[in-house]
């Protein structure tokens, strides 16, 4: 029987002014996954990146999306996601450019530390492709790519003690 993983993905920078929008792309990726028959550990978490990146293209929110799924549907899970981004994502406006990540096992501290900068300040695509390398976090960017960097921090920001309480 294969092993299943923890798998965290990403996505963000599919929208336009126009129009488009990631978490509805991230609602499609929920149907795709739920056929596939992954187990969700939580509902999705929409993360609100720095409003004054310059590069934003409206609100600034990546997604990320966390289940538990058999290791032999990885593959399929990126497949899946490259489609729906190339299908939904508004890839004819100047500044759209989406980013799909890929982690597999316990979110590292270092990525969780990259969530905060991007929620906080600027940080640049480079750290990213890099911090993919050092994980081996799947990332996909389409046109420029810089979506990678909202799909990180999506993946990063994990909202550990993030609650309401009641009085």
């Amino acid at each position: 029987m294969p092993e299943h993983v923890l798998a965290h993905l990403g996505i963000d920078d599919t929208d336009s002014p126009r129009g488009g929008c990631t978490t509805y792309v991230a609602a499609l990726m929920v149907e795709e996954l739920y056929r596939m028959g992954v187990e969700f550990v939580d509902y999705p978490s929409l993360i609100r990146l720095n409003p004054n990146a310059p590069w934003k293209t409206r609100g600034n929110g990546a997604v990320c999306l966390r289940f538990y799924c058999r290791e032999d549907l990885l593959d399929e899970v990126v497949a899946m996601a490259a489609r729906l981004v190339e299908a939904e994502a508004d890839l004819g406006d100047e500044n759209t450019h989406p980013g799909v990540a890929l982690h597999v096992g316990k979110v590292p501290i270092s990525l969780k530390l990259f969530a905060k900068r991007a929620i906080r300040g600027i940080v640049s695509l480079d750290e990213a492709l890099r911090l993919c390398a050092k994980h081996g976090i799947r990332a996909l960017g389409f046109k420029l790519g810089r979506g990678i960097i909202g799909a990180l921090a999506a993946i990063g920001e994990t909202l550990s003690g993030d609650h309401t309480t009641s009085s």
